[in-house]
């Protein structure tokens, strides 16, 4: 038996769990889906033999994906946040999460279809609000708060000015 992680991010679901964690393995690098854990017994949210927990791996961070029922869901409070390198990385992910049920936010956030929400950011745009003259990282930041997914070329544009 695999020893488990010492820190390991639970998210709840509303029974469906493993297609979130299959859906975020066949999308992010260094993404996995490890053992399913089904009910041995009945419980609040579900029966005997319902897929309780699933240990996944997102971008080598480790999750359990508990099929806790509808009493919580998802908030923007938690998020993963995607370093992309280029504009085909990042339309690559905004795409995979906003067009397999997901929705579009402000500022390269958006939600996957069970309501985990996610920040698409490029490097260069972490690196241009990090600008040591404050008017041109001003600029950048105002690039970005007229942004859904982030548009490099305008960022590069608000950089040069």
């Amino acid at each position: 038996m695999k020893t488990p992680a010492k820190t390991t991010i639970c998210l709840w679901y509303d029974g469906d769990a493993e297609e979130a964690a299959r859906f975020y393995a066949d999308t992010f690098p260094d993404s996995s889906v490890g053992a399913v854990l089904y009910a041995p017994g009945d419980y609040p949210a579900g029966k005997k033999g319902d897929v309780l927990t699933v240990d996944f791996t997102v971008m080598g961070i480790p999750c359990l994906g508990l099929n806790g029922g509808p009493e919580f869901t998802h908030s923007e409070a938690f998020s993963f946040q995607v370093a992309t390198t280029d504009q085909e990385e990042t339309d690559r992910y905004w795409n995979a999460i906003v067009g397999n049920g997901g929705q579009e936010s402000e500022c390269g956030w958006c939600k996957d279809k069970w309501g985990l929400s996610w920040q698409i950011t490029p490097v260069v745009l972490t690196q241009a609000l990090m600008h040591p003259d404050p008017a041109t990282a001003k600029r950048v930041f105002e690039a970005m708060m007229q942004m859904r997914k982030i548009d490099i070329a305008a960022i590069e544009a608000a950089l040069r000015g």
